[in-house]
């Protein structure tokens, strides 16, 4: 099969050890992302399968249409609703899915909290350019970081990622209290958490508020500009999930409101992301570029499944597909 793997933007894949499982088959692996269906059309069009990492590059119709050879979609992780998969069955393109471990982004979405809360990169980076102990240049920002014990840790959302975060906040002395469905609040309350009264409460009560939802059609927006400006001066916005949970434009302008005080994000609503963003400027700003799930034994483990969902599929014994229904297009 003629394969391609796709926005691999550090040119690591092809040393993982799993990548000998394509052996035998035509393999492409692209470092750059290509924009616009002319421009990925023209890209993908040769090729029987593309191995996706993550949700990088999308999959809508009108990209599916303009490619008459693909046959299989190899995913790294869960489909989160990048790829057409309506579109994509209808062409009897398949779908297989692959498998996670919420380790790494529960790892460093704590990293991140540790990092803004005692402004770690800040003081390491005014200290290469000769100022010591300066956190930031302007006087608002330049301030002594925090202690996360006693402090009160916000969870929206409480799955695998939400629990693990939990579970740091508890060993940090933190006050961990949760919001999402009834379900989750009545879970986090057996686990020995507190459920916030409701939303309100949450984003004002809460030190630092970190986003650990799956998104979909109800989650989309679902922190909208209202909620940031109910949380303290002081206080730390964390998304290592998804930058649409958040409503378009409404991080920005609350950070420049000066509710909350400070940021830490991975995930973006354009990636990558631009190096004019305004949020690249911001001294109350930790931006990582989408590091979550970017890690040694996590790669490994994402394109084995990935690439033995491509092998299976090459042989005939199609596993892990979300619309099997596809083979009967064909």
């Amino acid at each position: 099969m003629k394969i391609a793997i796709l926005d691999d933007y550090q040119d690591c894949v092809r040393s993982l050890d799993c990548f000998g499982l394509l052996a035998g088959h035509a393999v492409k692996v692209f470092c750059n992302s290509a924009r616009g269906t002319g421009q990925l059309a023209l890209r993908l069009a040769p090729f029987d399968a593309l191995v996706l990492i993550r949700e990088r590059t999308g999959l809508n119709a009108a990209l599916l249409t303009r490619l008459p050879n693909l046959k299989l979609i190899s995913q790294t992780g869960k489909v989160s609703g990048h790829i057409d998969v309506a579109a994509a069955t209808a062409r009897g393109i398949a779908i297989a899915e692959g498998t996670g471990d919420p380790s790494a982004p529960a790892e460093l979405t704590w990293a991140l909290i540790m990092a803004a809360r005692r402004k770690i990169v800040q003081y390491a980076s005014h200290l290469k350019a000769g100022r010591w102990q300066a956190a930031a240049l302007a006087p608002q920002h330049n301030q002594l970081g925090k202690l996360l014990q006693g402090q009160t840790l916000g969870i929206w959302g409480y799955g695998k990622i939400g629990r693990r975060i939990a579970a740091y906040g508890k060993a940090f002395g933190m006050t961990v209290q949760i919001w999402g469905s009834a379900d989750s609040r009545l879970a986090a309350v057996r686990d020995g958490c507190l459920a916030a009264e409701s939303k309100a409460a949450f984003f004002s009560s809460s030190d630092v508020v970190s986003l650990h939802l799956r998104l979909n059609d109800a989650s989309a927006s679902c922190v909208a500009g209202a909620d940031l400006a109910l949380m303290k001066p002081d206080a730390l916005f964390v998304n290592s999930s998804r930058a649409e949970l958040v409503a378009p434009g409404a991080l920005l302008a609350a950070l420049q409101a000066g509710r909350p005080g400070a940021a830490a994000l991975d995930v973006f609503e354009n990636e990558p992301l631009p190096p004019d963003s305004p949020l690249l400027r911001m001294e109350n700003v930790l931006a990582t570029p989408h590091l979550g799930y970017v890690e040694q034994n996590s790669y490994e483990l994402y394109f084995r499944a990935a690439f033995q969902n491509v092998v299976d599929f090459a042989r005939g014994q199609p596993n892990n597909l979300l619309n099997p229904q596809a083979l009967q297009q064909r």
